[in-house]
Order: C-alpha cells, then sequence, then structure tokens
C-alpha cells in the first residue's frame, strides 16, 4: 500500500489517478488543486472522486499535501510543476509526472530539481503501449531510405500543448534513428517534402483521448502503426506502475517509462 499526493486532484486527470490508485488499495494522503479552485477545502468524498475524507489543499500547502506521501503523482501545468516539483524534491518524496507542454527551459529546471535528490519517472506518456510504441520505432531504422515516416496525432479541443510531448517523443527517436535534419508541422500550399524532413501532424478534435499514429511508406507499401487510448484511465494507470515502481527505488535519477517496463 502507497500514500500518494495527487496534483490537479479535482481535474479529470487527477481523478483518474485517485480512482486508480484507490481500486489497487493505494491511500491519497494529500490531494492538491489549483489556488482559487473551488474544490480546496473539501473532501474526497464530499466531491464524489472516492471514499477518503482527505481535504483538498492549494499549491501554498504542497509541503503539507506532501508530509505522509511515499510518491507525488502529477499530470497539471507547466507552471504548476516549476512551483511544485523543486519544494516536493526539497522533501526526498518520489515523482510521477506525467505533465507535459515545458519548454527547454523548463524542462531542465525541473530536471534539475529532481536529479541527484530523489528518484523519479518523467515521462510524456505513461501507457504501456506507447512506450512499446517507442521501443518498435528504434528498430525502424532497418526500412531503406527512400522510405519516409510520418507522425499523426489527435487529441481532444482542450488539449493545449501541440504536438503532444508523446508525438515529440516519437519524433526524437525517428530523427534519432533515420537522420532527419528538420521537422514539418502541416503544410500549406507547394510544399513537396523534402528526404531530410520528418512530418509531424496534430489534430484538435471533440473528446479524442489520444491516438498517435507513426507511418513509415515506400513507393510500393506503407506500414502504419496505431496507438488508440480509449481513456485518460490508461495514463492513470501507468503513472500509479509508476509510483509503485519507484517504491523500491534509491538511487536519485530520473527514469523513464522504459525503465519502469524493462524496456531500456
Amino acid at each position: 500500500m502507497l500514500r500518494l499526493c495527487v496534483a490537479g486532484a479535482a481535474g479529470r486527470m487527477g481523478n483518474a489517478v485517485i480512482s486508480e490508485a484507490a481500486a489497487k488499495g493505494h491511500q491519497i494522503t494529500g490531494p492538491v488543486e489549483a489556488a482559487g479552485n473551488p474544490c480546496i477545502g473539501k473532501t474526497l468524498r464530499e466531491l464524489g472522486i472516492c471514499d477518503f475524507d482527505t481535504r483538498i489543499v492549494g499549491p501554498d500547502r504542497i509541503s503539507e499535501a506532501c508530509r505522509d506521501a511515499d510518491v507525488y503523482v502529477t499530470f497539471t501545468t507547466p507552471a504548476a510543476e516549476i512551483q511544485n516539483i523543486p519544494a516536493v524534491a526539497a522533501m526526498g518524496r518520489r515523482v510521477s509526472l506525467g505533465t507535459t507542454g515545458f519548454t527547454e527551459e523548463q524542462e531542465r529546471q525541473i530536471r534539475e530539481a529532481m536529479a541527484g535528490r530523489v528518484p523519479a519517472v518523467f515521462a510524456p506518456n505513461f501507457s504501456v503501449g506507447v512506450n512499446i510504441l517507442f521501443s518498435l520505432a528504434k528498430a525502424l531504422k532497418a526500412f531503406p531510405q527512400d522510405y519516409t515516416f510520418s507522425i499523426s496525432e489527435i487529441h481532444h479541443t482542450g488539449k493545449k500543448d501541440a504536438p503532444s510531448g508523446t508525438a515529440k517523443k516519437l519524433g526524437q527517436i525517428i530523427t534519432d534513428v533515420r537522420g532527419y535534419k528538420r521537422t514539418v508541422y502541416g503544410r500549406e500550399g507547394m510544399s513537396p517534402r523534402q528526404p531530410e524532413e520528418l512530418e509531424i501532424v496534430a489534430l484538435r478534435a471533440g473528446g479524442v483521448p489520444g491516438i498517435h499514429d507513426l507511418i513509415v511508406a515506400g513507393p510500393h507499401e506503407m506500414l502504419k502503426i496505431e496507438h488508440v487510448a480509449f481513456s485518460r484511465s490508461v495514463l492513470a494507470q501507468g503513472a500509479v506502475y509508476a509510483a509503485e515502481w519507484l517504491s523500491s527505488q534509491t538511487q536519485p535519477k530520473v527514469f523513464s517509462m522504459q525503465d519502469v517496463l524493462g524496456l531500456s
């Protein structure tokens, strides 16, 4: 049994994480929400999230929320985590971090706050299937050079960052194995594809939890690998797997979901 501090506790991802954790017998000892959120001060039971009487607190009480926790789990915003992660790491709490949309500088700050201080898992996508897709992508370097690689992703209209963190990670892997020099994010007008280009396209539609396609096309054939998330619960499931794995880790470094699944 783990004790978890969950950020964004009243949001959709926070709800999914808490439901997944509670179903596995873990405790939520520190639910946190953004300043001004109307759920602050209310219990998880009152909000119908789960059967715990723990009260949601604001980010100004993050240290209190993490006091009894084994792992801090979060899928909030870069702005929130730039503030929260250093405080959590300073307390020595393990971190399961699924927030995306960080700038390069923000990501550097986040990693520095955790590295050498606490065991942490920082992943653009906690889905088991997506992380196996990352591993499969590395094997695709065997295709001849005249085969082109493209990535498309679809998410709900409320998603703020584009392309998704998952598409970016997949793009990094493909760029490394294929030697692409630049990335094109959609096309318009006269824009024939050049050999050194990787294509990534992001669409925002309805309530789609997440669809990622990796397309490899040659002169006479095409390979398409697609991952479809049925709900946000797949990310929550992975984040709880990561938290469980972290509970036995003592090395203070930033791990990936590939480490959690034994794929690295």
